[in-house]
């Protein structure tokens, strides 16, 4: 097989269309709603996985060129696999899931309640860079409410894993839909990508904005409700 063929086949998986890297290049790609992630993810533990990333960071560092044995690098790769585990990557682990409790919706509000500009930060699952952006959150009550600061925290959850923005938007809805035991929710994210700004195409004017619409948000009054809601 040629090199031209073989970058242009499509192989295949699971019933789905999966094109090669030279194909993907630089371009955005969703392929599910689920993060991918192998089956074996969580077989080691965290403290495991720090060591390993460390060691693995420290090889990258040393074929980059840099000088390991610098005070100031030296402890870098132990610092970053910390990074990844504790922090920016700490939405992987279904173990650090924002516990939720419901309520009665004592006080009968029964219109939408809207959570907006939820500052987050993710990372780019194609090249590993920031995505810094603001969510906004809706959902109408179906009897049970939850706290403010949880939709914050469902927000975050999901923010700290390599992620696209479709993915992180559906996801966000798709939990707070089980939450809330209501297909009444809306998210829209507006956000910014390090990967188009920063590199590439070096853009550092342009943000993306995605958003899903359910239950009784799928109406062009809710969406214009909610819209107005939205503006500074």
């Amino acid at each position: 097989m040629n090199t031209k063929t073989l970058e242009t086949e499509v192989k295949k998986i699971n019933g789905l269309d999966t094109l090669t890297i030279q194909e993907v290049g630089d371009d955005h790609l969703y392929t599910g709603l689920k993060t991918p992630m192998k089956p074996t993810a969580f077989l080691i533990s965290d403290q495991k996985k720090k060591e390993k990333i460390a060691k693995l960071f420290g090889k990258i560092m040393d074929v980059m060129g840099l000088d390991l044995t610098d005070d100031s690098l030296k402890g870098t790769p132990e610092r970053v696999a910390k990074m990844y585990i504790d922090e920016i990557f700490s939405g992987l682990n279904p173990n650090n899931k924002p516990k939720i409790a419901l309520f009665d919706n004592i006080y009968q509000y029964n219109q939408m309640l809207v959570e907006k500009n939820i500052t987050f930060y993710s990372n780019c699952e194609h090249h590993f860079v920031p995505i810094i952006g603001k969510a906004h959150v809706a959902y109408i009550s179906s009897g049970k409410v939850i706290g403010l600061s949880k939709l914050n925290r469902i927000v975050q959850y999901y923010a700290k894993r390599p992620q696209v923005q479709e993915r992180l938007t559906n996801q966000i809805a798709e939990d707070l839909k089980n939450t809330l035991q209501t297909d009444d929710v809306a998210v829209i994210i507006d956000a910014k990508h390090l990967c188009v700004s920063s590199r590439g195409i070096k853009d550092d004017t342009s943000a993306t904005v995605t958003s899903y619409y359910g239950g009784k948000f799928n109406t062009p009054t809710k969406i214009n409700e909610l819209l107005n809601y939205l503006k500074d």
